[in-house]
Order: C-alpha cells, then structure tokens, then sequence
C-alpha cells in the first residue's frame, strides 16, 4: 500500500506515527510503571519482592509477543495487528488503576507486555521498511524517540496528577487514556506493507553468526538496563537526601532518551553499529554503578541521564542490526533480539527485588546489572 502522501512528506508521517506507536507501547505500556510504583508500594505495602514479580510478569508477556511476531502466517495485516496491540496496551495499562491484587496485576502486566512487544516489532518493522524505501533511514531516530517522548509526558502527568492528591490507581487510568490518543494517531500515520519474502542472501553463514552474537548481547543488555530502570525513582524515594528530586528524575531519563537515538545512529554510521552498541553499554553501566555509588543530587542526575542517553541508543542500534543482518522479512530477526532481550528483563526484576529485600538496598543487583553491561559491549563486537 503506498503512503497517501508523497516524497519526504511520507517518511515524515511513517517516522512520527512510529513515534507515537513506540511512544504509547514502550514508553507508556512499558515505562510508566517505574514511576507508579513508589505510590503502589506505599499504598498497597508492596514488598520489593512483589514489585519485582509484577515488572518480571510485564516482561515474560514482552517475551511471549516477540515469539508471537515470529509467526508467519497469521490472519490479518501487519497494520492491523500493530493497531490492536495498542488497543491491548492501553486498555491493560489503564485496568491496572481498576486492579486490587497480586493475580491482578500480574494477570494485566502479562498482557501488557505481550502488547508492547508486538508494538515495537510491528511498528519498527513497518517503519523502518517504509523509510529505507524513501531513502530516508535517518529518521529512525525519530521513530525511537518515543520512548523518551512517552516517558516525558507520561511522568509530568503524573507529576501534576500526584500535586493534587491523585491516588496510584488515577495514575494508571491516566496512562491508559494517554495510550488511547497515541493509538488514534498511530492509526491515521501509518500505512500497511507487505512482507518481504524470504531471499538467499550472500554471506548468510556470516550473518547468521552476527544475529547469534548480537543477541547474545542483547539479552544482556536487557538483565543489565531493567534493574536501574525498574527501581531508579523508588532509589531516590528511599534515600532521605535526594527524596525531593522524586518528581523529577524519571522525567531526566526521559528528557535524555528523546534526542539520544539520533547521537548513537551517528555514532553507529561513522563507527558501525556493533561498534556504537559497545560504547552505548558501557557508558550504561557506568550510569548503572552511578545511581546506587553516588545517591547525592550529582550522582542519581548522572545515573538518571547516562541511563536515559543510552537505553534507547542500545535498543534501536539492536534493530538496525537485526535489519541488516536479517535475510528478508526483518519481524523474524527483530524478533529474536527482542525475545533474549525479554529474558533478560524477567530475570533483571526478580533478582533485584529478592536481593533489595535481602540486603536492604540494590547495590549488589546493580553491580552485577553493570558487569552484564560490559559483558554486552564485549559480545557485541565478536
């Protein structure tokens, strides 16, 4: 199907309804967790343990929707199972408002994550297909920034929600209706393609060697980034000095996300993508040490910017390198990078939140998530 509107116009419109896409899938469905939780966890006297099983639930989902976007051959248009995914991903980011338990949460977050998988498979596949076509891949990073975008808006709502008195369960709600309004954009911005057929590829050997390593470093990357991501903003709440900074942190990492896909893109082109993925995981864990070596002002804004100036640096470089190395429908490659990666976030949380509620603080959990970080950038490279 061609883009109703032509020439640079068209990938404009294909870039900014990924945004909005990966804006309501990832940086709301996925993200406005980390800064609801400290609320939940006081209203609803969480153990760390807990709140590490309800994020783990969102990533086994997460894990499930990118064995999903393996199957080739299902009914329907790739746009319209990218549209339903947003559907599933606001209504079970604003039920959790409605929910009161354990199975509940779980239950909802499970689905979630199913949904911001299929999100950010469908979405990017669509996208970056669309734009290499128009010879436009530059705005990718476009594309990824709604994850930073996401997080931004959905943080200052919460922020201004939380000044007048709103309880946890408004919070989600909020989310859910913010979900909705990305969703109807998505739905004017982007058009369906058909899928590529599968080709012989030159080389295919070699490639298939590179997805094994990069995925390998992406798993890592995922058990290495979900612990800091997870628990950063109930860091600062537990830590009398910095307390007051709460609002404002989560809103920093999103404020670092938004412009960094296009820095580590050029990075990635000047350098080559493994290249670029290597020095993103490193300046990661040096973010990761920061927020749990440093809790002043200083340290957690570093830690709170080195992670938010990298994440989705780590997560878009991943899918270019899927893309290129993928040897025709690009969903398949995207969506074994995006599968260990989810194995990695269901182990991050529960170790973490068993090791918080053992030693009384994540330092142990946030080191280890570092060493993982330089393991990745190691692994990247072969």
């Amino acid at each position: 199907m061609q883009h109703p509107v032509a020439g640079r116009a068209a990938g404009l419109a294909s870039a900014m309804g990924g945004m909005f896409a990966v804006a309501a899938g990832i940086g709301i469905g996925r993200f406005i967790y980390t800064p609801i939780l400290p609320p939940m966890i006081e209203a609803l006297g969480l153990s760390k343990a807990n709140a590490g099983l309800i994020a783990s639930a969102n990533f086994t989902g997460y894990l499930c929707g990118a064995l999903l976007a393996t199957v080739s051959r299902v009914p329907g248009s790739r746009r319209a199972w990218l549209l339903g995914a947003l559907v599933a991903s606001a209504v079970t980011t604003g039920a959790m408002g409605l929910a009161a338990t354990m199975p509940g949460f779980l239950a909802l977050r499970f689905a979630g994550g199913v949904a911001s998988a299929l999100v950010l498979i469908l979405a990017s596949a669509l996208v970056l297909e669309t734009l290499a076509e128009l010879g436009r891949p530059s705005l990718a990073a476009l594309h990824f920034a709604g994850a930073g975008i996401g997080i931004i808006v959905s943080s200052v709502l919460i922020v201004l929600l939380q000044a007048q008195g709103q309880p946890w369960s408004a919070l989600w709600l909020a989310g859910g209706g913010l979900s909705v309004l990305a969703a109807i954009a998505v739905a004017f911005l982007v058009v369906d393609r058909p899928a590529p057929a599968m080709r012989p590829m030159d080389g295919a050997a070699k490639a298939g060697h590179g997805l094994a390593a990069m995925a390998g470093a992406y798993g890592l990357f995922g058990f290495g980034y979900v612990i800091t991501a997870t628990f950063i903003v109930t860091i600062v709440r537990t830590t009398p000095d910095i307390r007051p900074l709460e609002p404002a942190i989560w809103i920093v990492v999103g404020m670092a996300a938004t412009p960094s896909v296009t820095m580590w893109s050029w990075l990635a082109r000047r350098y080559g993508i493994p290249n670029g993925y290597a020095l993103a995981a490193v300046v990661e864990a040096v973010g990761v040490v920061a927020s749990v070596a440093w809790p002043t002002t200083t340290g957690i804004f570093i830690a709170a910017t080195l992670l938010g100036g990298t994440f989705m640096g780590l997560v878009a470089l991943g899918m270019m390198r899927a893309r290129e190395l993928a040897t025709g429908d690009p969903r398949r490659a995207i969506a074994v990078l995006t599968g260990v990666f989810g194995v990695g976030q269901i182990i991050g949380p529960i170790f973490a939140g068993a090791l918080y509620d053992y030693f009384g603080n994540l330092s142990a959990a946030s080191y280890t998530a570092a060493a993982a970080l330089l393991a990745a950038a190691a692994l990247a490279r072969k």
